[in-house]
């Protein structure tokens, strides 16, 4: 699973997730992407089963670029723990994605390989996606 190396602060605010994604909204480096409709938190281990469903779908015929990673720890207190003392452990990673964000991309296969290995992996994350072109210019 994907996390940070070393980070500043182990322990960050939760943030707001309203907007559209300014950066990262287009086809950059394959041919064929895969473009977040909502906004949400994407885990680590989510990003991990969506590349592992596309890479196994397409038999290592192309290639797989993850655009997004999970540098944002999400931290819990441990259950039956009574209010203050701090906050609390790091649990897991997350990647925050905005309405717009191009997660995946792939190049190398065909458009209707394309298609269905994205599928597979718009079914492993907890939000709506739509399949883009490169030429499409990835706008919403």
């Amino acid at each position: 699973m994907l996390l940070p190396k070393r980070v500043k602060y182990r322990r960050v605010q939760r943030g707001r997730r309203k907007g559209i994604a300014t950066r990262g909204n287009t086809v950059s480096n394959g041919e064929y992407g895969l473009q977040a409709l909502e906004a949400a938190w994407i885990k680590s281990n989510q990003i991990e089963a969506a590349r592992i469903a596309m890479t196994r779908y397409i038999k290592r015929g192309g290639q797989v670029w993850i655009k997004i990673f999970p540098d944002k720890p999400v931290s819990t207190k441990p259950l039956g723990t009574r209010m203050g003392s701090g906050k609390g452990s790091p649990e897991y990673w997350v990647s925050v994605v905005k309405p717009g964000r191009v997660m995946f991309e792939i190049a190398g296969v065909s458009e209707d390989v394309a298609r269905e290995a994205m599928r597979l992996a718009a079914h492993k994350l907890p939000i709506k996606c739509k399949f883009v072109k490169k030429e499409d210019g990835g706008e919403l």
